[in-house]
C-alpha cells in the first residue's frame, strides 16, 4: 500500500468514525446500533460489530473489499454488511449511513412510502420509499433495499430504520437528518386531532427538484 493510499483510508476511517459518533449524539442511533461505511478506491472501510463508537481509534480500522473479504483489521466488520457492499455496488455511493432514528422507522411501520409533506424529499430523489422487512444482515434485506433505492439516495427499512447515501460521508449523513426530520414533521402534523395535512403533488416537487439544480455557491 503506498503512502497516498494509506492517507486516504486514515482520513476516510477518521470520517467513518466521526460520523457514527454523530448519530449517537444527535439521536439517531442508541448504543452500537446503526452503522456507516466509506469507500476508498476497492476498499469500503466500515464500522465493526458490537464496539462503541467512542471507544474506536486508529488502529481500530475495518476495511472489506466489495466481495466482502476483509482486508484490513481485525475487528469483525458491522453484521449490516451485505447493506453497505449492496448499496456500492448497485449505485454510484461513496458513503453510507444507516441508522434506527426513531420517526423515521416510526414511518417505516405506516406507510410505504413518506408522504410529500415537504419538498426536503427532492433532496433524496423523489418519495421516499419503505424496503420491504427482511432480518437484519441478511441478504434478503440488502436485496429490498437496492429496490427501495432504485433513483433515490435514501429510504426507509420496514420495523428497522433508514439508509441513505451520497458522494461524502458529510453528505450522507445530511439526508439521514433531512429523511429524520421530514418523518417527524410528518407525524407532528398527522397528530392534530380533526386535520391532515396538505401533501405537495408530484409536479410541485418537480419543480422543486429543477430549482435545486442551481442551489448553493458556484463551483
Amino acid at each position: 500500500m503506498g503512502e497516498a493510499e494509506r492517507r486516504a483510508i486514515e482520513e476516510a476511517w477518521n470520517g467513518v468514525v466521526a460520523t457514527a459518533r454523530r448519530t449517537t449524539a444527535e439521536g439517531l442511533v442508541v448504543g452500537t446500533s446503526g452503522n456507516v461505511s466509506a469507500r476508498v478506491g476497492p476498499i469500503v472501510l466500515v464500522t465493526p460489530s458490537g464496539v462503541p463508537y467512542d471507544r474506536l481509534g486508529p488502529e481500530d480500522a475495518v476495511g472489506v473489499d466489495l466481495e466482502g473479504r476483509q482486508v484490513l483489521g481485525g475487528l469483525v466488520p458491522t453484521s449490516e454488511l451485505p447493506l453497505h457492499l449492496a448499496v456500492y455496488r448497485g449505485t454510484d455511493a461513496a458513503a453510507v449511513v444507516h441508522t434506527h432514528a426513531v420517526h423515521a422507522t416510526a414511518v417505516s411501520t405506516l406507510v410505504p412510502e413518506v408522504p410529500l409533506i415537504h419538498y426536503a424529499a427532492a433532496l433524496l430523489g423523489g418519495p421516499v420509499r419503505t424496503a420491504g422487512y427482511a432480518r437484519y444482515g441478511t441478504p434478503e434485506l440488502a436485496e429490498n433495499v437496492l429496490l427501495a433505492l432504485r433513483g433515490r439516495t435514501g429510504c426507509l427499512l420496514r420495523n428497522h430504520g433508514t439508509v441513505t447515501y451520497g458522494a461524502t460521508l458529510d453528505e450522507a449523513y445530511d439526508r439521514t437528518a433531512q429523511l429524520e426530520w421530514m418523518c417527524r414533521l410528518w407525524l407532528t402534523a398527522s397528530s392534530v386531532p380533526g386535520h391532515r395535512p396538505s401533501l405537495l403533488t408530484e409536479t410541485q416537487l418537480d419543480e422543486v427538484t429543477r430549482a435545486l439544480e442551481g442551489y448553493g455557491q458556484p463551483g
